[in-house]
């Protein structure tokens, strides 16, 4: 057991693919953190030209 535990500390591809997993999920996280801002700013925009129309 903990020889193959040693295998898996040794092995540099395994955690190079979790890196970029991680990296890649933090940039998707601020990405729709970012997209949800905008997305309620366009909203009040819209709701604006909507009043102002009528």
């Amino acid at each position: 057991m903990l020889s193959i535990f040693r295998r898996l500390m040794k092995n540099q591809q395994g955690a190079t693919a979790i890196e970029y997993t991680l990296i890649a999920s933090l940039i998707a996280v601020a990405a729709i953190a970012a997209m949800r801002t905008v997305g309620g700013q366009v909203n009040g925009v819209l709701s604006n030209v909507a009043n102002a129309m009528t």
